[in-house]
């Protein structure tokens, strides 16, 4: 059975910082490529970063570049989210997802983790 665990979310003052992790089981995470996604309440979901073989890894938001950071450990099978510098406007849940179809995390995006929340204050 495919799952995706996110750990790691909580309440972090502005400028802080937190590392998001997101395991699988049921697969290896180095066969597919794996995302990380946020909602804010009344807004639509976002990319954030994605991490595969193929490409590497990637920001849907190149301003977000310079302050978040995705790896993978692929003896843990678990990709992680890096963080730093955290504004009141990064607060959200935060999802990561497995694209079964594509390797940047713009395809079939089929497998979703209940996800973690992170909250910003100022």
């Amino acid at each position: 059975e495919v799952q995706l665990v996110e750990s790691g979310g909580g309440l972090v003052q502005s400028g802080g910082s937190l590392r998001l992790s997101c395991t699988a089981s049921g697969f290896f995470i180095d066969d597919y490529a794996i995302g990380w996604f946020r909602q804010a309440p009344g807004k639509e979901r976002e990319g954030v970063s994605c991490i595969s073989r193929r490409i590497g890894s990637k920001y849907f938001d190149g301003s977000l570049k310079g302050r978040f950071t995705i790896t993978s450990d692929s003896a843990k099978n678990t990709v992680y989210l890096q963080m730093t510098s955290l504004k009141p406007e990064d607060a959200a849940a935060y999802y990561c997802a497995e694209d079964v179809e594509r390797s940047d995390c713009t395809g079939t995006l089929t497998y979703w983790g209940p996800g973690t929340q992170v909250t910003v204050s100022s």
